[in-house]
């Protein structure tokens, strides 16, 4: 089976060198690498988030974060919740 190279940023012998890596890696090691970069992207999207706005304490940030990667409303909906227990005041 051929996969159509798609990495306009990566030469074509090392694509092909890791889709082969990814066809021997076990399901569980797919898994380990998929939850590492999501780990990574939610680490630098926090991080960009934050030095954005210096200002925002930590649940303040989380429903910013929520907001830009989902949607307002599931935002506002953490932010109401957050309230409830008293912590956070952000205005969306």
């Amino acid at each position: 089976m051929n996969i159509p190279l798609f990495s306009s940023d990566t030469h074509p012998k090392a694509e092909r060198f890791q889709i082969q890596l990814l066809r021997k890696a076990s399901v569980a090691e797919r898994i380990a690498r998929m939850r590492s970069l999501s780990q990574t992207v939610i680490q630098l999207s926090r991080r960009a988030i934050s030095r954005a706005n210096p200002e925002l304490d930590e649940p303040q940030l989380n429903v910013l974060l929520v907001a830009h990667h989902y949607n307002t409303d599931l935002a506002e909906r953490l932010k109401k919740y957050l309230d409830q227990r008293n912590l956070t005041s952000l205005a969306l």
